[in-house]
């Protein structure tokens, strides 16, 4: 690599450029951006639409003395690459090499750790508050995407903003596409408001009065192009009370630049928070991610001369998938099944289903709350709703879980992808918490499937039950396991003995049943698939503390209040005393790299399980049980 960009180590570097350098300096950016994606894999089309504006941004404020927040953060590969970070970008998402999101402990840069949506402007808000509390001259920027201008926690924020009189912009990056394609009133309003009969005759009249002006014409065509976005949303945020200047073209250099000086002095005259609508393209100057964004949305490694290529065997089905069949499946066999997703038709497998029963569909946008207490709502109503949203997305929406679902004990079920370890994403997206978080609720119950047919079977039985379930998958594919032919259900709250050994018992909840059926037979011990964290088989769990002198609980998920500790729980209030060994996720945060070599590292591989039941619980393998009974407490 040759070239302006060797020259940027840090934001100061492209600070001392002349402006008429940033065109050839995006270029640069542009094509390292590509080769660097194309060798380690990672978000794609967002990096691309976000060049021209993070060089803008950098370009014209002084980071990061202002402080800079990026909302959602997985268009910030520029960022990284201006703020001296280029050389580790072939460990993007790798064990120990860079976090495809902002980290606060990665770098001075990173103002604030994002990764899930619609939380800058709070954060910004925050920071320019702390700024004029200390007596600190810094300007705070927020840049969101529209899709992340679906959830409720940004018109909070803006609503709260907009009565201060602080150094604040928030930078509107409108591509109209956030992963999946954009729903919702707000995206509708101004494509009717534009298509209407009173906009269409007012453009009529002005076409017949300007046609003996062919120049005049011309111009007013390019002015229509711009004042189309400039009514409802001007109208919009200065009521929240923003300054509202925009849309600008945001890969438009020379307009880009002057409108973020004109905002800077604007933020020092004291003229109060400012509100820059910026238009982009998702995978613009790459051609195959601007016309397929949604592809180039999360690729892996690919040829950038090539592009993304179908693999050359059929890759197993993921669990999304296999959710996706069994939500086809299901609606074929019950017209009351209602398909609700926050924003993720792709993640969660529903695109098929989308186009097979389109009016059972709806996606609610990045609203994770609403999704939720909707899905209540048409429970309320005798339907049958399935909320698809990953793990760590159901912790934004826990009050309506409680309130709205488990308290009402409503038939909602909670299919939750990204269950566990979910690798180059890291700690943001890991599914950690779920067990611990929902076992301690009234009325729901929590589904841990070993394999792909388990899982479409589980999610069968929780279609069943009158009350509210979640069913906890990981990303990406199982063992392989063959599905039914239709949905079949099974026993609620039921485990099964899958290897009889002595000893030691090993207790699998979810898809580590797999490695610990390989530990249990080196190890000669009992493996159980639980199947449920809540309710747990008693009837099972009796049976294998009389007949066993240990027992291993084994979770992808925080071992602090999970299904062990659910075990230990019923052991101490029945009085039965078991050494018990309880591995799972450590009490902290999972960093980002490959999933195998993070289970590994974690013990949770079946080495990992053998070494350690071997180290803790060796003097009990093979010995017959000498069980000690304490009475429970009156």
């Amino acid at each position: 690599m040759s070239g302006l960009l060797t020259s940027i180590d840090t934001p100061a570097d492209l600070r001392r450029l002349p402006r008429e350098d940033l065109r050839a300096l995006s270029d640069e950016l542009r094509t390292f951006l590509v080769q660097s994606v194309a060798r380690t894999g990672g978000h794609f089309s967002s990096n691309l639409g976000t060049v021209e504006l993070t060089v803008a941004l950098h370009y014209v404020f002084d980071t990061p003395h202002d402080r800079l927040v990026w909302d959602v953060g997985h268009q910030t590969y520029p960022h990284k690459i201006l703020t001296g970070r280029r050389e580790r970008m072939h460990t993007l998402r790798q064990l120990g090499g860079l976090s495809g999101f902002p980290v606060r402990s990665e770098s001075e840069y990173d103002a604030f750790g994002t990764a899930h949506s619609s939380t800058s402007i709070s954060a910004v808000l925050g920071m320019a508050v702390a700024a004029h509390l200390k007596g600190e001259r810094r300007r705070a920027i927020a840049v969101i995407g529209d899709g992340a201008m679906t959830a409720g926690m940004a018109f909070e924020a803006l609503n709260n903003a907009g009565v201060t009189r602080l150094p604040l912009l928030v930078v509107l990056n409108d591509n109209d596409m956030s992963i999946s394609p954009p729903v919702g009133a707000l995206n509708r309003y101004l494509a009717q408001l534009m298509s209407g009969r009173f906009y269409a005759a007012a453009k009529q009249v002005g076409k017949q009065v300007l046609s003996v002006a062919p120049p005049l014409l011309e111009l007013a065509k390019r002015l229509e192009e711009h004042a189309k976005g400039m009514v409802v949303p001007a109208t919009l945020f200065e009521k929240f009370g923003f300054n509202y200047i925009g849309p600008i073209d945001g890969h438009d250099l020379d307009a880009l630049v002057p409108t973020l000086e004109n905002i800077r002095r604007l933020l020092d005259d004291g003229a109060g928070p400012q509100f820059l609508h910026v238009v982009t393209h998702k995978g613009y100057g790459y051609k195959l991610a601007e016309a397929d964004p949604i592809a180039y949305h999360g690729p892996g490694r690919f040829d950038p001369a090539v592009g993304l290529v179908p693999p050359a065997q059929p890759p197993k089905p993921t669990f999304s998938a296999v959710f996706g069949r069994w939500l086809c499946d299901m609606a074929e066999r019950d017209k009351r099944l209602v398909g609700i997703t926050p924003a993720m038709r792709e993640g969660s497998g529903m695109v098929e289903f989308h186009q097979r029963f389109p009016d059972r569909y709806h996606d609610v946008g990045i609203a994770e709350q609403h999704a939720v207490t909707f899905a209540a709502g048409l429970a309320c109503e005798g339907l049958k709703p399935v909320v698809a949203i990953y793990s760590t997305f159901l912790q934004r929406a826990y009050d309506q879980v409680i309130h709205d679902v488990a308290l009402q004990n409503l038939p909602v079920v909670f299919a939750l992808d990204r269950a566990g370890i979910v690798g180059a994403d890291g700690p943001t997206h890991c599914g950690a918490f779920d067990i611990a978080f929902l076992r301690c609720v009234p009325n729901v119950s929590i589904a841990c499937p070993a394999d792909e047919a388990e899982c479409y079977q589980l999610l069968t039985t929780a279609f069943e039950q009158s009350h509210p379930v979640a069913v906890r998958y990981p990303r990406g594919a199982g063992v392989g396991t063959a599905l039914p032919a239709e949905p079949r259900a099974l026993p609620f709250g039921r485990g099964e003995v899958r290897r009889q050994g002595r000893g030691v018992a090993i207790l699998a909840f979810g898809t580590l049943l797999y490695p610990a059926l390989q530990a249990g037979e080196a190890l000669g011990a009992t493996v159980a698939n639980m199947r449920w964290a809540k309710p747990l088989d008693t009837d099972l769990l009796r049976e294998l503390a009389s007949n066993h002198e240990a027992l291993v609980t084994l979770e992808e998920g925080a071992v602090a209040g999970g299904a062990g500790a659910a075990v230990l729980e019923w052991l101490a209030q029945e009085g039965l005393l078991r050494p018990t060994l309880q591995l799972g996720l450590p009490d902290r945060f999972i960093e980002h790299g490959d999933p195998a070599q993070l289970l590994a590292r974690l013990g949770l591989d079946a080495d990992g399980i053998e070494r350690t039941v071997r180290a803790r619980l060796g003097a009990y393998l093979q010995a017959r049980p000498t069980l000690v009974v304490v009475p429970p407490a009156a």
